[in-house]
C-alpha cells in the first residue's frame, strides 16, 4: 500500500508545514496547526502528461456576450455589485456581527423571488422559524422564498439538485458548513476551502447565482483562508458602526464590475433602507461657521459623497506629551499634514494636542482629503472658521505644492447641486463648472496665507 504523506496545515493562514508545532512561523498562532490527509507517493509521481481531454483554447478577439445580470430590487445593492447579480457567479458578503448581512440578503431574496424566480435561502446558524420570524418583522412573511436550515454540503447539493436549479442561493454562513469528506470541525480552513468549492462548484456547472455569508475575524478580515477570496467572483464588505445609522457595502473585488462603488443603506425598523443621498448623512447642518470644520467631496466610484472634517486643537501649558487621535482617516497622513504645515507654512503644532474626525463615522481613504484637512487644521489652531459654502480638496505634496485630483468636475458638480458656492482645489483643476466659484492654489502655503490674512 502506497505510504501517505502527512500535512500539517495551520487554522489561520493556511501554512502547510512537514511536521507539528506549536506556534506557526507565519502568523504566529498558538495551537493553530492541525494533520490533513495528504497525498500518497503514488500519486504524487503519477504523470499527468497524457490521459486527459483537449481543452478548447480561444483569443482574445473571440466575441463573448456580456454576463446576463438579474437585479436584486435594491438599487445600491446593484450598483456595489456592478449592475446586478450575474447567473453561475459566486458572491462573498463580510462584516461584523449584527450589521446587517443576513438583513440585507433576505430583503434581496425575496423581491427576487417577488418576480417569479426560484430563490433559496439557508441558514447554518438559524432556524427556519427564527427566519421567518425576521422576514415577517420585516413585512416579507408572504415572499414566496425556500428556506432550509443545513450545515451538511452533502445535503444541500443533493437537495438543490433535485428538479430545476434555482435562480439564487444564499449560504449564511459559509463557516457553518461541513464537508464529509473532510476530517475537521466546521469553520476551519480545510472545511471552509471544501465546502466553498463544492458550492462554488455547482453554481458555475448549473448557472445558479450563490451567494456566501462570511465571519470577520477581529481586525475585519474574513475568517477563513484566504483563499477564499480568491475562489468567489465578487467579494462585498460591510462597514459601519452599529451605533450609526448608516452602512456602506464595498465593492473589494468584482469579476463582472468594478471594485470602487458602494452602496449606502441606513438601518431603520424595517430593515434595510436605501439612502439615494449620501451626502446627507455625513453633513451638519449648520446655521453659522464652526471653526476646525470642512466640507471634502469625496468620490467613492462614480458617486460623489460630501462628508464633514472636523479638526479640534488643544493648546498644552503643562509640556505634556502632546496627543494625536484620529477617526475616519489614515493617522500616518495626519502626520504628513502636519509636518508640511510646520515646515513649510510657519504653524506650529508641537505643543498641541490635535483630534482629527470624519462626521458620521464615514472611513475616508482618498487622498484629495489631504487640502480639506489642513484647512480644518489650521481653522482650528487659529479660530477662524471658513465660509460654510466653501468645498476643499486637493493632494498635498511634501513640498507644499497642492496636487490636482481624479475627477474635479465631478466633485464640483456635486457639490453645486448640494448648494455650496465656492470651492478651493489645485490650480492646475481650476477651470471649474458652472454654478460654482473655483479658487485655485498653487501651494498649500498660499492657502494658509488667505486663511491667516497674512500678506
Amino acid at each position: 500500500m502506497a505510504k501517505t504523506k502527512r500535512k500539517f496545515v495551520c487554522q489561520q493562514c493556511g501554512t502547510v508545514a512537514a511536521r507539528w508545532q506549536g506556534q506557526c512561523e507565519d502568523c504566529g498562532e498558538w495551537n493553530s496547526i492541525v494533520e490533513e490527509a495528504g497525498e500518497t507517493v503514488f500519486s504524487a509521481r503519477h504523470d499527468l502528461h497524457t490521459g486527459g481531454r483537449a481543452i478548447t483554447l480561444v483569443g482574445l478577439d473571440s466575441e463573448v456576450a456580456l454576463p446576463p445580470r438579474t437585479s436584486t430590487g435594491i438599487a445600491e445593492f446593484d450598483r456595489a455589485l456592478g449592475g446586478g447579480i450575474v447567473a453561475g457567479s459566486a458572491t462573498l458578503i463580510g462584516g461584523d456581527p449584527g450589521i446587517g448581512k443576513s438583513t440585507l440578503l433576505l430583503q434581496a431574496a425575496a423581491r427576487i423571488a417577488a418576480r417569479g424566480l426560484s430563490v433559496v435561502y439557508i441558514s447554518g446558524e438559524e432556524a427556519a422559524d427564527q427566519v421567518r420570524l425576521r422576514a415577517q418583522r420585516l413585512g416579507l412573511g408572504n415572499a414566496p422564498v425556500m428556506l432550509a436550515s443545513a450545515t451538511s454540503v452533502r445535503d444541500i447539493l443533493t437537495t438543490l439538485g433535485e428538479g430545476p436549479p434555482p435562480a439564487l442561493v444564499v449560504i449564511d454562513s459559509i463557516q457553518t458548513m461541513h464537508s464529509d469528506l473532510i476530517e475537521g470541525a466546521p469553520g476551519t480552513v480545510s472545511q471552509v476551502r471544501a465546502s466553498s468549492q463544492e458550492l462554488i462548484k455547482f453554481a458555475k456547472q448549473r448557472g445558479t447565482a450563490m451567494i456566501l455569508v462570511g465571519h470577520v475575524t477581529k481586525d475585519g478580515s474574513i475568517a477563513g483562508p484566504r483563499v477564499l477570496e480568491h475562489m468567489v467572483d465578487t467579494v462585498l464588505a460591510f462597514e459601519g458602526e452599529r451605533s450609526h445609522q448608516y452602512r456602506i457595502l464595498r465593492a473589494i473585488k468584482n469579476r463582472f464590475g468594478g471594485t470602487d462603488e458602494i452602496g449606502v443603506f441606513a438601518m431603520v425598523s424595517e430593515g434595510l433602507e436605501e439612502v439615494a443621498n449620501p451626502s446627507a448623512l455625513f453633513l451638519t447642518h449648520r446655521d453659522e461657521t464652526v471653526t476646525g470644520a470642512t466640507v471634502f467631496p469625496a468620490l467613492e466610484g462614480t458617486r460623489p459623497v460630501l462628508v464633514e472634517i472636523q479638526a479640534l486643537v488643544v493648546r498644552l501649558s503643562s509640556g505634556a506629551t502632546p496627543r494625536r487621535a484620529v477617526v475616519g482617516w489614515d493617522s500616518g497622513r495626519l502626520a504628513m499634514v502636519l509636518a508640511v504645515l510646520e515646515a513649510r507654512c510657519g504653524l506650529s503644532f508641537s505643543t498641541c494636542e490635535v483630534y482629527l474626525n470624519v462626521a458620521g463615522g464615514y472611513r475616508l481613504s482618498d487622498p484629495a482629503a489631504d487640502l480639506a484637512v489642513a484647512a480644518a487644521l489650521v481653522s482650528a489652531l487659529s479660530e477662524k472658521p471658513l465660509p460654510s459654502d466653501v468645498v476643499l480638496f486637493g493632494e498635498i505634496a511634501l513640498s507644499s505644492e497642492i496636487r490636482p485630483v481624479a475627477h474635479a468636475p465631478l466633485r464640483l458638480r456635486e457639490s453645486a447641486k448640494l448648494g455650496f458656492n465656492r470651492a478651493f482645489i489645485p490650480a492646475a483643476a481650476a477651470d471649474g463648472v458652472k454654478g460654482i466659484a473655483v479658487s485655485g492654489f498653487r501651494t498649500l502655503a498660499q492657502l494658509v496665507d488667505q486663511m491667516l490674512g497674512r500678506g
